[in-house]
């Protein structure tokens, strides 16, 4: 617990920095002018669509629990809405919360609802770099970008993430298919410690690689998946391009699949509700790839932050009693979940902005 205490302290330290760096050089008066002048319907549909981005998301977790139990969406968007409040108050404890909240009531093992958690991260990033790379490679270039190298750079940072994670999905699909070999290797190297030791890791994995299933599902549930996916992002990508104009920033939706990639680097910072590290990677993709004055910049990137965190944080807080859950006691359980370094989600970014 010690150690996790220090991870918050420097993720606090991190956002700190963060914030000093986002708000160097801003105007306040100029700031402060951009909020009077936002428009409210705009920032409206920045809260709608971040409601459907969450009712989608806990739709296609249920497609990927599905080869193991069937689980009622009312439970799957309960834990979904619980799970992601629970990230902003213990960076990357929702990832380990979440299938904890559908194991206890169903028939899964946590381990195997971990595996399904990985896979909605990767889904996830395939996804933005699809999107990011439609921008790059297909999309016509708005009349609003600036020229230089930072296109240059993205392309070969966002061909290196893709290779990456088509190489992780490759090896989840080999460890599922190959389960028993692997796990026979994995056990020769267990006999060496002691069994009290051993048993929960070697019955963790190979749940972990039972919660793998979907991956062997009919071409149609895998195009769902893949179609679901799309939805969700396209959505957060909605929520970008009507925050932006209400703050009189009048670029084309699909700027908003550039400034995706830029937040999901920046949202990887393990910082306490994504601060600083969502606040700085949305002014770097206004200020350098569009121009946008800074002022207006950094009052879209508080609003954007904001209006895309509080629903869910409202919403989590509601669904705790279904839970049987109080703030102090998901805060103590995850605080003790994310410090225990037990679970492989615990490596994987978050899949959101």
């Amino acid at each position: 617990m010690a150690r996790h205490r220090g991870r918050l302290a420097l993720g606090g330290l991190l956002a700190f920095a963060l914030l000093f760096l986002f708000f160097r050089g801003v105007d306040w008066n100029a700031l402060v002018g951009a909020f009077r002048t936002a428009d409210p319907l705009y920032l409206l549909g920045v809260v709608l669509a971040t409601q459907s981005q969450y009712l989608v998301r806990a739709w296609r977790w249920g497609f990927l629990l599905a080869p193991l139990a069937s689980v009622p969406y009312g439970r799957l968007f309960s834990a979904t809405t619980v799970g992601f409040m629970t990230g902003l108050l213990v960076p990357r404890a929702g990832e380990l919360v979440r299938p904890y909240l559908v194991a206890r009531r169903h028939s899964l093992r946590t381990s195997a609802a971990f595996a399904s958690i990985i896979l909605e991260r990767l889904l996830d990033l395939v996804t933005v770099l699809l999107l990011f790379g439609l921008y790059l490679y297909a999309l016509p270039a708005p009349a609003a970008q600036v020229a230089g190298p930072l296109l240059a750079v993205l392309k070969s940072a966002g061909a290196l993430a893709g290779l990456g994670a088509v190489a992780a999905l490759a090896v989840l699909l080999a460890f599922h298919l190959r389960a028993d070999a692997v796990m026979l290797q994995v056990e020769r190297v267990l006999g060496l410690v002691p069994p009290r030791a051993a048993a929960p890791v070697s019955r963790a994995l190979r749940s972990f690689a039972e919660g793998l299933e979907v991956l062997r599902a009919s071409p149609m549930h895998l195009l769902a998946l893949l179609g679901q996916s799309a939805a969700v992002w396209l959505f957060i990508a909605l929520g970008v391009y009507l925050n932006n104009r209400a703050f009189g920033i009048d670029l084309p939706f699909h700027t908003s699949f550039l400034i995706l990639g830029f937040l999901t680097v920046g949202v990887a910072i393990p910082t306490p509700g994504m601060v600083g590290g969502f606040h700085e990677s949305y002014l770097l993709a206004m200020t350098e790839a569009y121009g946008v004055d800074r002022d207006t910049a950094a009052a879209a990137g508080i609003a954007c932050h904001a209006l895309t965190n509080l629903p869910v944080l409202v919403l989590g807080l509601l669904f705790l009693g279904n839970e049987g859950l109080s703030v102090g006691k998901v805060t103590k359980m995850s605080e003790e979940m994310a410090g225990s370094d037990a679970s492989p989600a615990a490596s994987v970014p978050e899949g959101r902005p």
